[in-house]
């Protein structure tokens, strides 16, 4: 199995996480620095990430998590934040799929699933993801819910169209698929409404129901199916 993947499965990082991690330097195979993410290894190959031993594949898992605003979703902070991490139970080594800003709140998944990771957040599937925003200036017209529909030209392109909606005067109901960089907010602030509040409700089919801010649950095997379909369906 290439090193990459074996991290991955491993429950280290995503496959493209786990190949920066090789290329880094930080990762050894009995007891030699290797760079290689293409290297071959087995169970007995002796992997160690910054010095310590790589156990090899764990039992796979993801949960749903309500990200609450302060909560940053990485699996460590340097400044000594809380993390999306802090709020599942303690056993398998987790990371989060994508991201939400610090101030953001709402659903966002966290595995040990590098091959679920990687079909979820890779641009060429475009998973979608949908937003309630609460906004600025309000009523939100029809011009802006159309330009949000057709596209909106940022600073790093155009983006592709989405689906929006009124959901109140200050309000808007916003699916985009993929996502760059705080795309949500910046495709409203464009069209004149910067964001105020911005929940993350629904990751592809998966939804965030009525899961309590701060709480987490682990996904049924059906639930983790279908999403590992959604870019099965979008490559067909």
């Amino acid at each position: 199995m290439r090193l990459a993947k074996y991290l991955a499965h491993a429950g280290v990082a995503s496959r493209r996480a786990a190949e920066e991690v090789v290329r880094a330097g930080r990762v050894t195979v009995g007891g030699e620095v290797v760079t290689d993410p293409a290297r071959d290894v087995d169970a007995g190959s002796e992997v160690a990430v910054d010095g310590q031993a790589v156990a090899g594949a764990e039992e796979r898992v993801t949960y749903a998590v309500h990200k609450p605003a302060g909560v940053v979703s990485t699996a460590r902070d340097t400044h000594g934040r809380p993390t999306v991490i802090d709020l599942v139970p303690a056993g398998a080594r987790l990371y989060p799929v994508g991201r939400l800003d610090a101030d953001a709140t709402g659903l966002i998944l966290l595995t040990n699933d590098g091959e679920l990771a990687e079909l979820l957040t890779h641009p060429r599937y475009e998973v979608s993801k949908t937003y309630r925003a609460r906004v600025e200036n309000p009523p939100v017209g029809e011009r802006a819910l159309r330009a949000l529909r057709e596209g909106v030209e940022l600073e790093d392109g155009r983006t592709a169209r989405a689906r929006a909606r009124r959901l109140a005067a200050d309000a808007i109901g916003l699916t985009i698929p993929a996502g760059r960089y705080r795309q949500g907010k910046r495709m409203c602030a464009a069209v004149g409404h910067p964001v105020r509040e911005l929940v993350r409700v629904r990751f592809g089919p998966l939804g965030l129901g009525d899961l309590p801010p701060g709480a987490a649950r682990r996904l049924s095997p059906a639930e983790v199916e279908r999403l590992r379909k959604v870019p099965q369906a979008l490559r067909g």
